[in-house]
């Protein structure tokens, strides 16, 4: 059995505590390791060493390098001197172990008899994690209850909406001298256009980016419109109360355009109600960075959800691009929630409302990123996981027209 021992010691601990230095720590750690060589424990010569590294952050050299060999499967066993020395967070170090469960690595603490390999030890992990989940939904009912007072003082504690500018030193928004107008004029060029899509290449065509300096999508446009912000309102739980801050857009004209979106949605479902939602959107990219967007369509009553590369959607494949970059909405999906349940213990698919099961996904997920072999799923607490990117769908098919409008083999 492969061992690897790590050590961290933070810059305030003091030098002459009892095993204090990294040294020290090794020594206790390599001397149980050969006490268990009957049972095959074998030392590894590599060091993973962090000093001067607080056990309050995952941020740390040594122990970035002992996850990369982890998951490639260097290693067999993490040993430490005390559990505070892999991380003095209950979150973090449940993360952590779940992280090695994964990758079919143990944990051992030796001096405080915490093994996950043995029966105690995987109950005492299970405890720990119950109090981590705890922890953690505590904490969140606790950061809900201070939006929803920010949000009735009118403050706005997020990134500046377009249209929106923030005093320094202030949460408080007035309208922004030169995009507030902008605003306006996607609302009344929305309802002549009746085209997300058109809105958003008119502002390309006059050089106008949204507050991080990108290019406008048909996503965006429609985003802006149905947002009470504009009219006046805030938002907290998916409900409007009134605000704080001055309207860019009346009321009259916010209500035309979302009546003419509402029109355009229903359209598309041929008449069945609004778009649905998509649980990834946002979260997926390709190898080159790209966004994997969510799409969906109709045929004899039943609804098809796919989400698809953006090289995909336009048809732009040239020898470089991925060819297998459409997945099926539901199986991919199904396989993130799976990797979350794994690594968290928390059964997202237990949460009936849509709606909170996508808040909820973001706030353990920062990025997925998606390639020919899988997908690794970036967890904002740190650490990432290689997992299948489960129903991945073949090349696209040409259509006919496109096979008529090819040259024949041998054709002049």
């Amino acid at each position: 059995m492969r061992c690897a021992i790590y050590t961290r010691k933070s810059a305030d601990e003091r030098a002459g505590a009892e095993f204090g230095s990294l040294e020290n720590q090794r020594s206790f750690c390599a001397s149980y390791i050969a006490s268990q060589g009957g049972q095959g424990w074998d030392e590894l010569p590599n060091r993973y060493d962090d000093e001067g590294y607080s056990g309050g952050s995952l941020k740390r050299p040594s122990l970035d390098r002992l996850r990369a060999d982890i998951q490639l499967r260097k290693l067999d066993t993490v040993v430490v001197y005390k559990i505070d020395r892999l991380s003095r967070s209950l979150r973090d170090f449940c993360n952590l172990v779940a992280e090695f469960e994964a990758c079919g690595v143990t944990f051992v603490s030796v001096t405080q008899s915490f093994d996950t390999g043995t029966a105690m030890g995987r109950l005492t992990l299970n405890v720990l994690l119950s109090f981590a989940q705890f922890e953690r939904e505590l904490t969140g009912e606790r950061l809900k209850d201070w939006f929803a007072g920010a949000r009735e003082r009118g403050l706005w504690v997020q990134q500046r909406p377009f249209g929106y500018a923030k005093p320094p030193g202030t949460n408080q928004l007035v309208p922004h001298e030169t995009e507030a107008p902008v605003v306006r004029w996607i609302f009344r060029r929305y309802i002549a256009l009746k085209s997300a899509e058109r809105v958003a290449d008119d502002l390309y065509a006059r050089g106008i980016t949204n507050t991080r300096g990108k290019p406008w999508t048909g996503n965006m446009v429609r985003h802006t419109i149905t947002h009470p912000i504009y009219r006046g309102k805030m938002v907290h739980r998916r409900q409007a109360m009134p605000g704080s801050h001055e309207p860019i857009v009346s009321d009259s004209l916010w209500r035309r355009a979302n009546a003419v979106l509402a029109d355009a949605r229903n359209h598309r479902m041929g008449g069945r109600g609004a778009k649905p939602l998509a649980l990834l959107a946002g979260l997926l990219f390709d190898r080159t960075g790209s966004a994997i967007t969510h799409t969906f369509l109709t045929s004899k009553g039943r609804l098809y959800r796919y989400y698809i590369a953006q090289q995909e959607r336009r048809h732009g494949y040239g020898e470089d691009s991925d060819p297998y970059m459409r997945f099926r909405a539901a199986d991919l999906e199904a396989a993130v929630l799976e990797v979350v349940q794994r690594m968290t213990g928390y059964d997202l698919g237990a949460v009936r409302a849509q709606y909170e099961r996508i808040e909820r996904l973001r706030t353990y997920i920062e990025r997925i990123d998606v390639d020919l072999e899988g997908m690794t799923v970036v967890f904002r607490a740190g650490g990432s996981v290689r997992a299948e990117a489960a129903g991945r769908l073949g090349p696209r098919r040409h259509t006919r027209r496109e096979k008529r409008g090819r040259p024949q083999q041998g054709g002049k």
